[in-house]
């Protein structure tokens, strides 16, 4: 084992004069690249979300999102395709590329602009960081600035304007419900109107009314029947006696006295005939009262032009007939009182169907009128700027020193990269040359030991042209690599941008963030 690494450590001590320039190149060209590469310079602001001035139980902000979710969307309206470009042509951040596409100056500004944003804040403050990194400090700075005021602007413009939307949608809720209200107030009225004899309100009265028509019903029969009955009895003796009343009392003084002196002739004739001057004297007094009771109108008892018969049957026939219209005119209501009772449910269900939606649409109108104050109270908060607010702690300067790239690291990687390219030309020199160098090397191909071994002598000629070719034949390549990326450099595009292009083509870029060179 101790003669193995005595005869490693010697093979490496005879390739040094391959192995220390190929690492001493390696180094100055990592130097070399590591002052080649142009500044990068980093502009940074930091922001601070503060909490509501007002306190929320005082009076809320319509605006209830969290703060990284404000935040996530002032991200995606400042990285926006349009804004990136606008901002490159208006800061000239790609004046000297002139032949990059748009979709190339949306990538690299995407690559420029870091956003630090907050994942949680609960017990804790909102911190937000804004760089810009550029190869001029001045415009980094300047494009810095410009970030953090359309941040700002973005916070303003989405706070007020959600507080704004909130608010006419309310107004318009307010007034759409107050229109409804209007509308089904209508409807009601209307049904009240068209159903006032058969509404729930009127529902005891209608009864109330029915029991007593119906008591008056019966009241009237009472009534008519009695009547009927004193026609049939007035009727009946007036078939019996001739007479319709045979106490008189219905007579008129002169129809009186003519029965009066009738009876009187009446009563004389029993005792004197109908020539003697006491009969001639009734009849004479009898033919003048005739006369004097048809001349008034009144008729006589035997003749009357209309008679006391007639008149109490006339009367009681007019009472009745009036107790029979009054009868059909009860009926007639009582009728429309069962039907308005009859109705009153179903009119009941549906006025309370309407007044139930009034309802409704009255506690929504009241809802919605509380939350039409609570929004003008938000919008005003917003407009004030009372609410939750993005302020800027820490403005953007012009950096004095370049962020990037780090100069040291870039000589390291040179350094690193000299000692695997030596190292791997050594393993792969020593692992292709077969030539025989020790006695086990004989021992291990013959499968016989070795009693002793004769070295070949090199001339010093032959050293000196053998390493010159080894030298020639590493450092040519190298040479021409380094020319070719000088001149890549100088005359096609820097070697930042063809590194990051040559990252990104192998999906190394996240290693090239870790080394800050990309």
């Amino acid at each position: 084992m101790t003669n193995d690494i005595r005869f490693y450590l010697s093979l490496v001590w005879r390739r040094l004069y391959f192995i220390i320039p190929i690492i001493v190149f390696c180094t100055l060209a990592g130097i070399y690249a590591a002052f080649m590469l142009p500044p990068v310079y980093k502009a940074q602001s930091r922001l601070v979300v503060e909490s509501a001035q007002i306190p929320g139980d005082l009076a809320s902000t319509t605006v209830q999102a969290s703060v990284v979710e404000i935040l996530q969307v002032i991200q995606q309206r400042v990285m926006a395709r349009a804004n990136l470009l606008e901002l490159s042509r208006r800061f000239g951040v790609h004046d000297d590329q002139p032949n990059l596409t748009s979709d190339e100056i949306v990538w690299d500004m995407e690559e420029r602009i870091e956003l630090q944003l907050p994942f949680d804040t609960r017990n804790q403050a909102a911190f937000v960081t804004v760089s810009f990194a550029a190869p001029d400090a001045e415009n980094s700075a300047r494009v810095t600035n410009e970030l953090v005021t359309q941040i700002l602007q973005e916070n303003v413009a989405m706070r007020t304007g959600v507080a704004a939307q909130t608010l006419d949608f309310f107004v318009q809720e307010v007034a759409r419900l107050d229109g409804e209200m209007a509308e089904q107030n209508r409807k009601i009225l209307e049904f009240k109107e068209a159903h006032k004899d058969a509404l729930p309100d009127s529902l005891t009265y209608s009864r109330e009314r029915q029991s007593s028509l119906q008591e008056r019903i019966l009241q009237l029969d009472r009534e008519l029947s009695g009547l009927r009955d004193r026609r049939s009895r007035l009727v009946e003796v007036y078939e019996r006696t001739g007479r319709s009343d045979l106490a008189g009392e219905s007579l008129t003084p002169e129809q009186r006295r003519l029965r009066q002196l009738q009876d009187e002739r009446a009563s004389a004739l029993v005792i004197y005939s109908s020539d003697h001057p006491r009969i001639r004297s009734l009849d004479g007094q009898i033919a003048a009262l005739e006369a004097a009771n048809i001349q008034l109108g009144l008729g006589t008892e035997t003749a009357p032009n209309f008679t006391a018969f007639d008149l109490q049957v006339s009367d009681i026939d007019g009472q009745i007939d009036f107790i029979e219209a009054q009868k059909t005119d009860i009926n007639t209501e009582l009728e429309l009182l069962a039907q308005s009772i009859e109705a009153t449910p179903t009119n009941a269900i549906a006025l309370g169907t309407l007044e139930r939606d009034y309802d409704n649409l009255q506690l929504q109108y009241t809802q919605a009128t509380a939350s039409l104050a609570e929004a003008r109270t938000g919008d005003q908060i917003e407009a004030q700027s009372r609410g939750q607010r993005i302020t800027v702690t820490e403005h953007a300067t012009v950096p004095t020193f370049p962020a990037e790239p780090s100069r040291k690291k870039v000589a390291a990687i040179g350094m690193a990269a000299g000692l695997a390219l030596a190292g791997g030309l050594f393993v792969l020199l020593e692992v292709l040359n077969s030539t025989v160098r020790r006695p086990v090397d004989i021992s291990s191909r013959l499968g016989e030991p070795v009693f002793g071994t004769v070295p070949y002598m090199w001339t010093r000629r032959e050293i000196a042209i053998r390493r010159s070719m080894i030298v020639a034949g590493l450092c040519l390549p190298i040479v021409g690599a380094v020319a070719a990326l000088y001149l890549i450099h100088l005359y096609y595009l820097p070697l930042d941008l063809v590194i990051e292009k040559v990252a990104e083509k192998l999906g190394a870029t996240y290693l090239l963030d870790r080394l800050n060179l990309g």
